[in-house]
């Protein structure tokens, strides 16, 4: 089994399974994200830099959490409307998942073996937490709940 992230699949907030390996060959963006966090207006961001370089092949896939704060309370249906309606959001929205703790989804524990966080930290802080993976489905760098959309974009643009 090749060591990428294209080994895994989830549930998308409408129920259905989607394999990561659909999304091969593209720069992706992993966000874990929340509803009602002072961090929720990154979705606007967010969504720019989806807008501005989908078709260079970037892609960004957004993983609902509520272990902080309760800050992701609703159903996948909830999550989904909100995300439409709040901030026009067309990027791939997943089901709720846990990034912490002993029910942590596989996908995230092995982000946070690839990629730890400040001081070497595995741990998730806070919602937002970016995943920047390249083209070839490796985790290339970790981004902290602060780093703005606009601040990664470099980093972004570099992998395609």
């Amino acid at each position: 089994m090749e060591d990428n992230i294209y080994n895994f699949e989830a549930n998308l907030a409408d129920g259905r399974v989607k394999k990561l390996s659909e999304y091969s060959g593209q720069v992706i963006l992993i966000v874990n994200t929340a509803s009602k966090c002072g961090f929720t207006p990154q979705y606007k961001g967010l969504q720019h830099l989806f807008d501005k370089l989908n078709n260079k092949g970037f892609v960004i896939l957004g993983f609902p959490c509520n272990q902080f704060g309760g800050q992701e309370p609703g159903s996948g249906k909830d999550i989904l409307e909100f995300c439409r309606n709040e901030y026009d959001i067309t990027f791939p929205i997943f089901g709720k998942i846990e990034v912490n703790g002993k029910d942590t989804n596989p996908l995230f524990v092995y982000l946070k073996k690839k990629a730890r966080g400040m001081l070497g930290i595995k741990r998730i802080p806070w919602n937002f937490t970016k995943f920047l993976v390249s083209r070839e489905g490796k985790v290339i760098r970790r981004f902290g709940p602060a780093a703005t959309p606009e601040s990664i974009t470099p980093f972004i643009e570099k992998l395609l």
